[in-house]
Formats: structure tokens, sequence, C-alpha cells
């Protein structure tokens, strides 16, 4: 059973490498940093995120995430620069990601600004043989590479005002395939796919007790089916949100945030998966951090909420 979980592991990571393959998060509409480095500095203040997910649950070699991501604007505050750790684990394959934002906020007029971002850094692949296995000479063994360190940069633009936004980008832009136009040498069986991600969200509050926040978020792999993810968020008196998620042919979200003070926020998700690996696990969970540094949305006369 166990060379049978490794031959899936290996054959799951080989798939991934020409399909989805970029860290899926429920709570992306609370910390877009994590697909678009022009929201760096699009606010006022510094924020901090710390994010677990625990994907698939009961599902032995299932992803598991974790990350931290930092940012705010520079002491001229057109610029924004940001900082992104993650640690995802997929059987017995490790990424670990690297990556600085640097962002320009520009005012278009009174209302609308503009954020250019890009992002530079590295991704770490690791293959980690089993302590206990029954051949060490399978090729299974020794044809995967122990690790392999890939750069990338990736590009984004972000346009927003009081009550909508829209954002584009393509956070990792090299694609480890000679056949693609923005390439680089071949990474083996650790190759980097180009994604792309296109969101929008509009805020309503004419009761200032009910904010409803409903936004959308694409995704596109080349070699794989588009995903959307369509997302309604109702907060409450200032302090609590209640969403609900769809994310095509994959799972159903349940999401619930919670102003724990005037700075520092508690975010959780449940996806109720869909596809038919729910007949071997039981969901997966997701749970966020968030400290918004100077931030105080109790005194904001025309709070932005995202």
């Amino acid at each position: 059973m166990k060379k049978l979980f490794l031959l899936i592991t290996v054959s799951l990571c080989s798939l991934l490498a020409n399909a989805q393959q970029d860290v899926l998060l429920s709570q992306y509409m609370f910390n877009p940093l994590v697909i678009n480095p022009a929201y760096a500095g699009s606010k006022d203040y510094m924020m901090a995120t710390l994010l677990y997910r625990k994907q698939w649950v009961g599902f032995d070699g299932s992803p598991e995430t974790e990350a931290a991501s930092i940012h705010g604007p520079l002491k001229n505050k057109n610029f924004g620069i940001g900082l992104s750790l993650l640690n995802d684990h997929i059987g017995v394959t490790t990424r670990t990601d690297v990556y600085v934002d640097l962002a320009y906020q520009m005012q278009l007029n009174s209302r609308l600004r503009l954020g250019l971002g890009i992002q530079g850094g590295f991704s770490n692949y690791k293959f980690t043989v089993p302590s206990k296995v029954w051949d060490t000479t399978d090729p299974i063994y020794t044809t995967v590479p122990q690790s392999n360190l890939l750069p990338n940069f990736g590009i984004g633009a972000f346009l927003y005002a009081e009550k909508f936004y829209v954002g584009l980008s393509v956070p990792h832009l090299l694609d480890y395939d000679s056949t693609k136009a923005i390439n680089i040498a071949s990474a083996d069986k650790f190759e980097a796919t180009r994604h792309y991600y296109a969101t929008a969200g509009v805020v309503f509050d004419g009761n200032p007790d009910v904010v409803v926040k409903p936004s959308i978020l694409m995704k596109y792999v080349p070699n794989a089916p588009s995903e959307f993810d369509f997302n309604v968020n109702v907060m409450f008196v200032n302090t609590f949100w209640l969403g609900v998620s769809y994310r095509t042919n994959a799972a159903i979200v349940g999401l619930v945030e919670i102003q724990l003070s005037r700075k520092l926020r508690l975010g959780y998700a449940y996806d109720f998966t869909t596809t038919d690996i729910k007949t071997y696990s039981s969901g997966s969970h997701e749970i966020m951090l968030e400290y918004d540094f100077g931030y105080d949305i109790m005194k904001m006369k025309t709070p932005r909420y995202f």
C-alpha cells in the first residue's frame, strides 16, 4: 500500500506540473496579496497575515499549507512593499516559496487608484524519500530529484476605489517549459507552470450595520479547466463576516471572520468537497489570523473592506 501511495503521489505531482499548481486558498478575498503583488501598500497602514490550511482531511498525503505575509506603504506612500512566505506539502513533496512584492500606487482621480506590482523570489521543491521503503534502488526513488530551486517573478495590476476593485495578475511568470514564450531551462520533475488570475468585487453598504461584499475569482492554467470562485460575504456591525463561496467543480465553502479587537481579526473557512474525493475526505479547514497596524475600523468614516 505504501508503494502504491508513493506512486500515486509522484504521479499527482507530475500532473500538477502541467495543471493547477499554485496554492489553493479559500480566504483570498481577505488578503489579495497572495495572488496579486499590486495589492502591496494599497492601504495606508501595514498588514500582517498568518494562515494554515489542511485540505481533504482524512486523505493520506493531502495538501497542507502554512503561509505568512506582511505588506504596507513606504515613506513615500505611492510605493508599497510586501514579503510572502509559504510552505506547501503534498504527500512526499514540499514546496517552499519566498517572494518580495513591490507596487506603485497611483491616484487616477479623486476616487480611483491603480496599483502596478511586481514580485520576485524563488520556490524550492523537495522530494523526501520515506525512511522505510522496500527497495531503495527502485526508480521511483532514484529518478525523482531530491530538490530543485526555481527562481521566478510575477506581475499584477489592481484597480480600486472605496466600493469596488478589479485585479489581474500572473504571480509566477516564468514557465519551466521550453515550448513556452517566457521560459528558462527545464527543471526536470519539478516544473513551475504559469497561472493567470482575474478578480473583481464590490461593496454594498446602504445600511451601516450590514455590509454585503460579493466577489469573483477566475483562475486559468494552460492544459487545465478554468476555475471560478463565486463568493458573497456579509459583515454585521463592523464585527462579524459570514460568507459562502462556490468553487466550480470543486467545493462549496463556508466562511466566518471575527474582529477580535480594533486591529486583530480571526478568519475560518470550511470547504465541503463536491468531487468524488468526498468519499475519502471530510472536507478542508483553513484558519487565518490578520493584524492591521495603525488601523481602527471603528473610527473610519468611509472604510475600505478589501
